[in-house]
């Protein structure tokens, strides 16, 4: 069965060219300009995944993405944009937007991301295996404060294994930077945050073997884990 997008896209010849490219790798793509026609469109085609340009006639997709929230907390939701300030990428995630996109874009990095995020959606957010956690090609586990790759075994310290399960619980959502402080060591004071950087750098280290996951840093804000 075909994955069906909802294309939300006022540019009618990019419009075309992207629905077209998308339909050439087996997508349905519903596309629609307007954007007071959306949740219309939204409701009757039961789309797999929205992608939402946020510059619309009619309705921004900010609204449309908080209108289509209301209807539905599971369907995955991409912004295409050219607005590169970081408010408007905050303001996107926390509409519920599960990632965002600037323009110009390749067909093959949204081919990606609308494959990775209809990937999150079936992955629950925590396992029930005691307290273990798959996290990418390891296993972390919570109680023996340890994470194991293969053959090896790396011993956590307590405030590495709660940092790693913090942002495990938070993936690719944005993380705020203060929220972790006050979460991991009880404030936001100039020492601890510096010994952030420092554990964030560690556990960068400790991941790298593997390419799928990664924690970015947004500038001002916070911290995105990628998983």
């Amino acid at each position: 069965m075909s994955i069906k997008v909802l294309y939300v896209e006022d540019e009618l010849f990019l419009g075309k060219i992207v629905k077209e490219s998308l339909e050439t790798r087996g997508f349905e793509v519903v596309m629609e300009a307007d954007g007071n026609q959306v949740l219309e469109q939204f409701t009757n085609e039961r789309p797999d995944i929205c992608v939402l340009d946020v510059m619309l006639p009619g309705r921004s997709g900010f609204e449309l993405a908080k209108d289509i929230r209301k209807l539905n907390d599971d369907v995955p939701i991409i912004f295409l944009t050219a607005k590169t300030q970081t408010d408007d990428v905050l303001t996107g995630f926390r509409l519920g937007a599960n990632d965002y996109i600037r323009k110009p874009f390749s067909m093959e990095e949204l081919i990606v991301r609308i494959e990775n995020s209809l990937r999150i959606k079936k992955e629950p957010l925590l396992t029930t295996n005691g307290d273990t956690i798959p996290l990418g090609k390891f296993q972390f586990h919570l109680n023996k404060q340890l994470l194991q790759g293969g053959a090896e075994e790396r011993k956590l310290s307590y405030r590495e294994t709660e940092l790693i399960k913090y942002l495990y619980q938070h993936r690719n959502d944005v993380i705020d930077r203060r929220e972790l402080l006050n979460h991991i060591w009880g404030n936001d004071s100039f020492f601890n945050s510096r010994n952030l950087d420092v554990y964030i750098t560690k556990i960068r280290g400790y991941l790298k073997d593997d390419m799928n996951l990664e924690i970015i840093t947004i500038k001002g804000v916070g911290y995105r884990f990628v998983v």
